[in-house]
């Protein structure tokens, strides 16, 4: 069992990332609480890295991060890296992204998520995007989920992410779309790395 560090301080993120990788011998384990790494980088990819790589080196263990976000074409790609800050609560963002929208005819939005896997040593050695499109709804619908999902409306499967259920949620969302093209890297790499 190979156990890798995740650049969170977030269960519920370790939860959601171990239901990905339950078919590998990977162990999971969150990050120490006292290494909290600034997300300093201009996309999510870098951030992704930026995690992977301070965590692993810090713990001495592999670590892995992920960042991900919201990006509405009408805003120019906000709120973008700073989804999480946009307000203080999951309702604060999303009357601020509504707000911000107004009566935009264009609602054209995708999710995005990168993720990164890092060595002992801090040397990135995976990285991976995944996108989700859809659209932003005027009011909010559906009760599951997290953050803006009862605003992200999936045309193809005619709901929102918060009417998903997490099945559903989780093959065709940003995260399990990258999760899908990590997955055969990462067992290859865990077979092959098992002396480092």
């Amino acid at each position: 069992m190979k156990k890798l560090i995740v650049a969170t301080g977030n269960p519920g993120k370790v939860r959601e990332m171990q239901e990905y990788l339950t078919d590998l011998p990977i162990k999971l384990q969150l990050k120490p609480d006292e290494l909290d790494i600034a997300e300093t980088g201009e996309t999510f990819l870098a951030n992704a890295r930026l995690k992977a790589s301070q965590i692993a080196k810090a713990t001495g263990e592999w670590a892995i991060a992920d960042d991900s976000g919201l990006e509405v074409e009408a805003l120019n790609g906000a709120p973008g890296i700073y989804s999480a800050r946009y307000g203080k609560t999951d309702q604060d963002r999303i009357e601020r992204l509504l707000n911000e929208l107004g009566e935009a005819n264009n609602r054209q939005a995708q999710f995005v998520c990168a993720i990164a896997v890092a060595r002992r040593d801090g040397e990135v050695v995976l990285e991976t995007e995944g996108i989700c499109r859809g659209e932003i709804l005027q009011t909010p619908q559906g009760k599951g989920g997290f953050g803006y999902d009862p605003i992200f409306y999936v045309p193809e499967h005619q709901m929102t992410f918060a009417q998903m259920s997490p099945e559903v949620k989780n093959k065709i969302s940003h995260r399990g779309k990258a999760f899908e093209a990590l997955l055969p890297k990462l067992a290859t790499m865990i077979l092959k790395s098992d002396h480092t």
